[in-house]
């Protein structure tokens, strides 16, 4: 029992010995751990805080997802609906000029109907006239006729027999019968000239129920085209009321314009305005972590002279994980000015501040070309925005540093995302009509500060 007590004295007293011997590494050691641990606190709360963050940006990004999904839904119901709008179109620009054509072919008709017409009434009027003077006439012979058969009827025939045989002067017999000659052929001339005079009516009368019977055909005929240009008008009228609402479509697609127009430029501010919070904040975080390692290195010297000879571990010195602050090497653009290469080969068919056929002036040119033809970064740059956004389609654009950008538009694909590095002559997308837009090609666009200016002076 002694043995044991006198033991357990021996061994108190020998660890109190030891713990007294090595104070300053007790203490040193012991406020290491602390703050170690007080690191590993405030790292646990960055982390769940981070972890929070990135939980609200995985669903911002879900939903916008989502959002994107029933937008291209839209879009490719919008452009069924455009290409058969463009089909009606092309549909009614087509019975418009037939129906052009087939009105000013019944008006030539009815112009020639209408000189027909004048020339049968002309000759219908004629044809009356001679009819009303053969009448007349054919009355007179018919009342000389009878005279002469009246006096033929009262004298006999038998009188010229008597005067023969009469014994009367012979020239006053002669005379008699000459007389009497004569009245025999002017009764025969007169017979000739009314069968003449009968057979003329006829054929008068046969011309002129010819004549009506034309004149009747070409008043139905007449009345055919007319009901036929009234048809012909009526459905110009529809036409002309469609083109109306064409017209109104046309403005409103005008305003619309504009509207996309407007948009993109608060992109390119919000872009712009993104961009320079960025750069500050990475400024911002790479002078922190400077000072930072300013401080552990201060701090690990100072622990180096009091712990002595004891070697540093891994925990006693601050790891850094975020990449050095490497500044924008591509905002050299705006010396780029006039040798720049065409971002894609083709057709200008519009040109910086030309005025729109129904909306505002141009803040770019357009490029005709074919379709997926790949189009080229016009110089090294960040991908800043590469979505599809309303009114001009499949949309890239690249932040080249110092607030400049380039802006690819109507895209019928997209080879680059949001994020990426891109560098001169790198293709980042092929060329189409996406966005409503009629022409294959490409929209190109060069701003600074949010300001379009006109790309053809940048490119050689």
């Amino acid at each position: 029992m002694k043995k044991a007590i006198f033991l357990f004295f021996l061994l108190v007293f020998t660890s109190v010995t030891v713990n007294a011997a090595q104070p300053p590494r007790k203490s040193g050691s012991s406020g290491q751990k602390r703050q170690s641990a007080r690191k590993t606190v405030r790292q646990s709360n960055s982390k769940k805080t981070g972890n929070a963050q990135f939980s609200d940006k995985t669903r911002q990004k879900q939903n916008a997802e989502a959002e994107q999904k029933k937008l291209r839904q839209q879009l490719t119901t919008l452009k069924k609906e455009i290409s058969q709008t463009e089909k009606a179109k092309g549909k009614v620009a087509d019975e418009i000029a037939q129906s052009e054509k087939a009105i000013t072919t019944t008006e030539h008709s009815l112009s020639e109907l209408g000189k027909q017409k004048s020339i049968t009434e002309n000759r219908l009027t004629r044809l009356s006239s001679e009819q009303n003077q053969l009448l007349a006439t054919i009355a007179r012979q018919q009342n000389q006729l009878a005279q002469i058969m009246q006096e033929q009827y009262i004298a006999g025939s038998e009188d010229r027999m008597k005067l023969l045989f009469s014994g009367d002067n012979p020239n006053r017999i002669n005379r008699e019968l000459q007389y009497m000659n004569y009245f025999s052929a002017a009764y025969a001339d007169l017979i000739d000239t009314l069968q003449n005079n009968l057979q003329a009516i006829r054929t008068k009368r046969i011309q002129t129920d010819q004549a009506r019977q034309e004149l009747e055909k070409i008043v139905t005929k007449t009345n055919q085209q007319k009901n036929l240009l009234e048809k012909e008008k009526a459905r110009h009228a529809v036409l002309l009321a469609q083109l109306s609402e064409k017209l109104d479509s046309q403005k409103k697609k005008a305003e619309k314009l504009a509207q996309d127009e407007k948009r993109l430029g608060n992109l390119v501010d919000r872009l712009n305005r993104a961009i320079e919070a960025q750069r500050k904040a990475v400024e911002k975080r790479e002078a922190e972590r400077r000072l930072a390692a300013k401080n552990a290195r201060k701090q690990a010297k100072q622990s180096k002279q009091t712990r002595k000879s004891r070697p540093v571990s891994r925990d006693d010195t601050e790891t850094v994980t975020e990449a050095p602050y490497r500044p924008d090497t591509a905002s050299a653009f705006g010396r780029m000015r006039g040798k720049l290469k065409m971002p894609v080969a083709g057709t200008i068919t519009a040109r910086y501040g030309m005025k729109r056929a129904d909306g505002p002036s141009w803040k770019g040119i357009f490029i005709r070309t074919a379709p997926g033809a790949a189009v080229h970064a016009v110089a090294g740059g960040r991908v800043v925005f590469a979505d599809f956004l309303r009114g001009f389609g499949n949309l890239i654009i690249v932040d080249h540093g110092n607030q400049y950008m380039t802006i690819y538009g109507n895209a019928q694909s997209l080879a680059k995302r949001t994020g990426d590095n891109i560098s001169a002559g790198d293709t980042i997308a092929s060329a189409g009509n996406s966005g409503e837009n009629t022409e294959t090609g490409l929209y190109f666009e060069i701003r600074h500060n949010g300001r379009a200016y006109n790309p053809l002076d940048w490119i050689r």
